[in-house]
């Protein structure tokens, strides 16, 4: 079963956006692909395992804070190892992060 998310809109970050003034690029993903987007204002980044149309299923392997790159167990009731759908209108380039290291896990 997946956890319905409402996704954050991905604004000047919109993967479609990029993509379209960069034609010979694919956008696609594909299973194993590691893609983004923003929940509350959190990096999300999902392991796709499956397609479907023009969306993404797959596991929530990470949730890194803006801010200062900190990485997350849980924000909201989102949590790693979560199965989601993320539609490609939803799919945002990450921000640079801070640096982070293994002992900024919360």
């Amino acid at each position: 079963m997946h956890k319905h998310v409402e996704w954050d809109e991905p604004g000047r970050a919109s993967v479609l956006d990029y993509y379209a003034d960069h034609p010979q690029d694919t956008p696609e993903p594909h299973v194993g692909s590691i893609i983004s987007a923003l929940f509350r204002g959190f990096t999300v980044r999902v392991r796709v395992e499956a397609r479907v149309d023009d969306t993404s299923i797959g596991e929530v392997v990470a949730l890194i804070a803006k801010d200062n790159g900190r990485r997350k167990q849980s924000v909201g009731d989102l949590e790693l190892g979560d199965m989601v759908r993320l539609p490609d209108a939803y799919r945002a380039m990450e921000p640079r992060h801070p640096e982070e290291g293994e002992d900024d896990r919360d």
